[in-house]
C-alpha cells in the first residue's frame, strides 16, 4: 500500500486572483448590457461595489479583522455586481444599496465571513428585496431606450421622475402577464412571433446579455475556475422539461430556447449556482444541485408567482447541499494497491 498527501492544487492560486477572473468573465454580458440599455448599469455597478466595500469594512473593523487583506480579496466586489446585473438597470440607488448592504451583513458575515455563507449572498438580496419592493424590481426600461447617461443618472439618484419608458416588462414578465390575463386561449407560439417584444429569441436584444454571460461562463470553464458540472445540469434539467412541455402543448408553453436565453439562465448556470461555497462540493452532488436549480428555476417561472425563479431556485437547492453532499461522497482519495 502506498499513500499520498494533500494538498493536490494544480497551480497555485488565490481568492484575489479567482474574483478578479470571475469579474472578467461578466464583462462581455455587462458590454451587451451598456449597449441594450446604456450606461446606467455602470453606475449602479460603481453604487453596488462601494455599498459591498463599506459594509464590508464595517463588519471587519467590529470582528477587529484586518481590512486590507479581505477588502483586497474581490469577494466583496463581485457579489456586489451580480447584485448590480440582477437588479434592474435603473432602480432607485437606495435600493441596490440596501440589498447589497444585506448581502454582505446578513448572508455573508453573521454565518462567519468568506467561506462559511451556506446561501448565495446575491440572491439573499434579490429575493429580499424582490418580496419586500416588488414594484420596484419589476420596473425594468424598454429595450432600446434610448436616453442620456445624465438623464439615468438623475433617475437613479431620484433626481428626475419615474418615466413610463421604465415600466417596460421583461420577455418572462410579458409572457407570464399576457397567460394570466389571457381567457386560456392564447396561443404562446404566436404570442412568441411578435418581435417588438420577443426578438428573435428571447426578447429583442436580451439572447445578446445572454450570450455574453455564455462567453463569460466558457472562459471560467477554460481557466478551470468551474466545473463543466453545475451549469450542464442547470442547462440540461431547464432544456428537458422546457422542451418536453412545449412538445406537449406548444400552444401553453414557450420553447426551451426562450427559457434559456432570457432572465437569469446564463448568469445563473455560470456565475451563481456555481458557488463553491454555497453550493455542493462532489462532482455527483454539482450534478444533483445544478439539475435541481435549474428545474426549480422554470417551475417558478411558468406555474409560480414571479417571472424568474433562479434566485429562489438556487436559495432552495443551497437548503439541500448538506445532504447532497453526504450522501453523494466519493471513496477515500490517496491508497493505493502496488499489488
Amino acid at each position: 500500500m502506498s499513500f499520498t498527501t494533500s494538498p493536490y492544487l494544480l497551480k497555485d492560486t488565490s481568492v484575489s486572483q479567482v474574483m478578479t477572473q470571475v469579474c472578467i468573465a461578466l464583462i462581455p454580458g455587462i458590454v451587451a448590457y451598456v449597449w441594450l440599455i446604456g450606461p446606467a448599469i455602470l453606475a449602479q455597478l460603481v453604487i453596488a461595489t462601494l455599498a459591498a466595500l463599506l459594509a464590508e469594512a464595517v463588519m471587519l473593523r467590529i470582528q477587529r479583522k484586518p481590512l486590507a487583506i479581505f477588502l483586497s480579496d474581490g469577494s466583496a466586489i463581485v457579489t456586489a455586481w451580480l447584485i448590480a446585473l440582477t437588479f434592474p438597470p435603473l432602480a432607485p440607488w437606495w435600493l441596490v444599496f440596501t440589498g447589497t448592504v444585506f448581502a454582505i451583513v446578513i448572508a455573508k458575515h453573521l454565518y462567519g465571513g468568506l467561506g462559511q455563507n451556506p446561501f448565495n449572498p446575491a440572491m439573499v438580496a434579490f429575493a429580499v428585496c424582490i418580496v419586500s419592493f416588488p414594484a420596484l424590481m419589476s420596473q425594468w426600461p424598454s429595450v432600446g431606450l434610448q436616453m442620456p447617461l445624465v438623464e439615468q443618472i438623475n433617475i437613479i439618484l431620484g433626481l428626475a421622475p419615474r418615466v413610463d419608458a421604465l415600466s417596460g416588462a421583461t420577455p418572462l414578465d410579458a409572457l407570464k402577464t399576457a397567460l394570466k390575463l389571457g381567457d386560456g386561449s392564447v396561443d404562446v407560439a404566436h404570442l412568441l412571433a411578435n418581435q417588438d417584444v420577443f426578438g428573435n429569441f428571447a426578447g429583442r436584444g436580451w439572447e445578446w446579455v445572454a450570450g455574453g454571460y455564455l462567453i463569460g461562463g466558457l472562459y471560467l470553464w477554460e481557466r478551470k475556475l468551474i466545473t463543466w458540472h453545475v451549469p450542464t445540469a442547470f442547462l440540461a434539467s431547464m432544456t428537458l422539461i422546457g422542451g418536453a412541455l412545449w412538445l406537449y402543448s406548444p400552444t401553453q408553453f414557450a420553447n426551451p430556447l426562450f427559457h434559456l436565453l432570457s432572465g437569469g439562465a446564463m448568469i445563473g448556470a455560470f456565475f451563481i449556482a456555481t458557488d463553491p461555497v454555497s453550493g455542493c462540493t462532489t462532482p455527483r452532488g454539482k450534478l444533483i444541485f445544478g439539475a435541481g436549480a435549474g428545474l426549480l428555476a422554470y417551475i417558478i417561472r411558468v406555474f409560480g408567482g414571479y417571472p424568474d425563479g433562479v434566485a429562489f431556485a438556487v436559495l432552495l437547492m443551497n437548503l439541500c447541499v448538506p445532504v447532497i453532499d453526504l450522501l453523494t461522497q466519493p471513496a477515500i482519495f490517496g491508497m493505493k494497491d502496488k499489488s
